[in-house]
């Protein structure tokens, strides 16, 4: 199918999906876009969401045969029926009984595959990073709000239980006003290298032109295909995977839509193993609201990942990296401690402090009905984001990670990688919509 019958078939598909209407008990009927090891937690997914609303999985597509083979035997093996296989989404999407589409394809390809599937009027379930362009980021917001799609971000934390009661507790104002808030997530590892899997691709079982989609041609690279997130053309790496969560939930507690500016430094410092993008890197953001945000990862040191919220009445610390649930509430650091390190008694540790001064009154955030919270938190496949989709898909209401949210945790991965990459700092200007060298 050409672009042009595709763009013809979309928009007479497009005028049914509006038709239909979901009711209660409606299965929603779903496409995998993107066969990859994200795809087989959007499998389980739809497995763990089926228990509680009629959905199920009903066609994969990918590039790569043997990875929508996988794929499709992962979903037999789970629902029990053969799915159908697809190497080009034109043809998947012309389908008429395919409700909504979840895409799990490389960085550098979420928006472009998002504003296919919206003008082909499916709902889309779109991996983060949101867009690692600006051009395709507000092409392809542009294309979800002139739609009727219910589009979500895979920002799952926008809604997990603690990450709310955050941002519920930080609005009553127990810590003031905030001033900085500081991520540090780590691991010990080489993180993104797939060795067996890179031996298994060959040229001839996929479409390598049409992988790159946009970016510059250049000789076929299984290790880029499948470790694209390590090389500077296809992913900015850290930025684009652990920090797009770093920021949307810097955007999540404190209403924030976009930084001000960026000052990103860092370097390979370990795994000297022939990638581009930093395996240790730092960023920090100033927002217009009036607080600092420092993010920082290491590859070669897990030690105690955090993140702390500093406000001028107390602070809220986080115990863990990347979706830890674990929280702290306590009026420590507030202004009945002015400086600790120069008076003795306000307060004085000799041992790790635990909970703080009695008189701090830390306490653990609680959430009645959720989870014990813990330093490790819901892993990736959390059922919960993918139903908060599926209401929305039937309901049409917007979801709880909306394409702005998407925007706005794009931006400032975009901002972080700018500034690496230049060795200087960066800024947002708002009415624009640009990153630029000076402050607007």
């Amino acid at each position: 199918m050409n672009r042009r019958s595709f763009l013809a078939s979309a928009a007479a598909m497009t005028a049914q999906s509006y038709n239909r209407i979901l009711g209660a008990n409606d299965r929603i009927r779903l496409a995998q876009l993107g066969c990859g090891d994200r795809s087989h937690g959007h499998v389980h997914m739809v497995q763990l969401a089926a228990r509680q609303t009629p959905v199920e999985t009903m066609a994969v597509c990918d590039l790569w045969s043997l990875a929508r083979e996988r794929r499709a035997a992962q979903v037999e093996k789970l629902f029990g029926v053969k799915p159908k296989q697809y190497k080009y989404y034109e043809e998947m999407l012309a389908r008429p009984d395919i409700d909504g589409v979840m895409i799990a394809t490389a960085d550098f390809q979420h928006a472009q595959h998002c504003a296919a599937v919206v003008r082909a009027g499916k709902d889309c379930y779109c991996e983060k990073p949101f867009a690692n362009t600006l051009k395709d980021a507000k092409e392809t917001r542009a294309a979800v709000k002139a739609s009727r799609q219910i589009v979500e971000m895979g920002t799952q934390h926008r809604t997990q239980p603690y990450p709310l009661a955050v941002r519920d507790l930080l609005a009553t104002g127990r810590i003031g006003r905030i001033v900085k808030i500081s991520q540090e997530w780590n691991v010990n590892m080489q993180r993104w290298r797939r060795e067996a899997a890179v031996r298994e691709l060959k040229e001839s079982d996929t479409d390598w032109k049409r992988w790159l989609l946009d970016r510059p041609y250049q000789p076929f690279d299984p290790r880029v295909y499948l470790e694209f997130r390590v090389f500077r053309n296809f992913s900015s790496g850290i930025f684009d995977q652990w920090m797009s969560h770093a920021s949307d939930l810097v955007h999540l507690w404190t209403g924030a839509t976009h930084p001000e500016s960026a000052s990103a430094n860092g370097g390979i410092m370990v795994w000297r193993d022939g990638r581009e993008n930093p395996d240790t890197v730092s960023v920090i953001f100033t927002y217009p609201e009036g607080f600092l945000h420092t993010y920082t990862t290491t590859f070669g040191n897990s030690y105690r990942s955090f993140c702390r919220i500093q406000g001028t009445e107390g602070t809220i610390d986080n115990f863990g990296g990347e979706g830890a649930s674990l929280f702290l509430a306590t009026r420590e650091g507030g202004p009945h401690e002015p400086d600790p390190a120069g008076d003795i008694h306000k307060p004085r540790y000799i041992a790790p402090p635990s909970m703080g001064p009695e008189q701090d009154r830390g306490e653990i955030v609680r959430v009645a009905g959720a989870p014990q919270a813990d330093n490790i938190g819901p892993d990736d496949d959390d059922a919960h984001h993918l139903c908060d989709w599926l209401d929305a898909m039937r309901s049409r209401r917007q979801p709880r990670a909306t394409v702005d949210h998407g925007f706005s945790h794009s931006i400032a991965c975009m901002m972080a990688a700018e500034s690496y990459w230049k060795g200087a700092r960066v800024y947002w200007d708002a009415k624009r919509e640009e990153i630029v060298d000076r402050p607007a």
